[in-house]
């Protein structure tokens, strides 16, 4: 089953703004037609389909074309797309993004400063030390929860900058395991 984010979407239903290497590109979408856009204030018309292989078949200027949406991270809006076999990042903004940055706001994606415990339970080993650089799906710590083992992860790129609990300490639900910075 082909899965397309919904901010991918949004293309359709809101302007944005897609920026591939140093190039902007402002894309609204007209209502008469599906495939009919506005690109940087030109209209665009493609005539294509979706094939069931998730590619995107089309011609733009008499020219048949492919794209085929390779990945996308939610968290920073972006996309690896393949136009026929030539791969793009491609940095999406929605309206939101749009006005946020019209008004100066920066809008970074929210580290997790607090790793907390997810349930009560019993802490069998704690993996990393106060200091320790981590990645986002490191393991911190294990925790025993009804005769489970549970890996508790880090959620974002990160600094260990203190450590609450040791080996072998009983923790309550939401309380603080490790501080990230």
């Amino acid at each position: 089953m082909l899965k397309i984010p919904i901010a991918f979407l949004n293309i359709y239903f809101c302007p944005m703004k897609a920026i591939v290497g140093n190039k902007e590109f402002v894309i609204k979408q007209q209502e008469d037609k599906p495939f009919s856009f506005e690109v940087n204030g030109k209209p665009v018309e493609l005539d294509g389909y979706l094939n069931r292989n998730g590619i995107f078949c089309f011609l733009y200027n008499n020219r048949s074309c492919q794209a085929e949406l390779v990945g996308y991270n939610e968290n920073t809006k972006v996309a690896v797309v393949k136009l026929n076999n030539t791969r793009y990042e491609v940095t999406l903004k929605d309206d939101t993004d749009l006005l946020l940055e019209q008004l100066g706001i920066s809008a970074k994606t929210n580290k997790v400063q607090s790793i907390k415990a997810p349930m009560p339970g019993l802490v069998l080993s704690v993996n990393v030390k106060e200091g320790d650089t981590v990645n986002k799906g490191d393991g911190l710590l294990v925790l025993e929860a009804m005769k489970m083992e549970n890996l508790i992860k880090a959620h974002s790129e990160g600094k260990v900058k203190k450590i609450h609990v040791a080996k072998g300490a009983k923790v309550e639900k939401n309380q603080p395991l490790i501080e990230m910075e």
